[in-house]
């Protein structure tokens, strides 16, 4: 039920950033602070979920044990949280085109990849307590939504940026 909560909150917060950007004119010098912030915290956030995929096929290839995957994601949550919130709060002030198809996508994606962090935190709970719980299939569909949403959502920025 937490997790319920949260993912009603996230959408609550994602439907607050749109019109909060929508609302605002930040002048070029915020814009530029913003855009820093945002590829920092792309750094940040993305980066700590790469450690943990990193760890998990290394898992798979026979090199780890899924303890450590389990281990390197529970270090990682607050740096991938603090990345993800690090850029909705700076992309509100990128004066996105929120009428644009693209920008649309790439809203879409930013939510699926917070509500697939909430996925990712539960497995992770539900494996810490017993490994045995194991699934390999969720766990690759949440990785995989992990990556299509963070690299879809980067490659959207790019493009955006042209």
């Amino acid at each position: 039920m937490p997790y319920v909560v949260a993912g009603l909150a996230l959408t609550g917060l994602g439907g607050a950033s749109v019109w909060t950007a929508a609302h605002i004119a930040p002048d070029q010098t915020l814009h530029e602070a913003a855009l820093f912030a945002h590829l920092a915290c792309l750094v940040v956030g993305f980066g700590a979920v790469l450690t943990v995929d990193w760890v998990a096929l290394r898992w798979m290839a026979g090199r780890s044990e899924l303890v450590d995957v389990l281990r390197q994601a529970g270090n990682v949550h607050v740096p991938i949280w603090a990345g993800f919130g690090g850029l909705v709060l700076s992309g509100v002030l990128l004066e996105p085109d929120l009428t644009g198809p693209i920008t649309q996508a790439k809203l879409g994606l930013v939510l699926l990849i917070g509500w697939n962090g909430l996925l990712a935190m539960w497995l992770h709970a539900r494996l810490s307590e017993d490994p045995r719980r194991f699934r390999l299939s969720l766990c690759a569909i949440t990785a995989s939504l992990s990556q299509l949403g963070w690299w879809g959502a980067m490659a959207i920025g790019f493009l955006n940026a042209r």
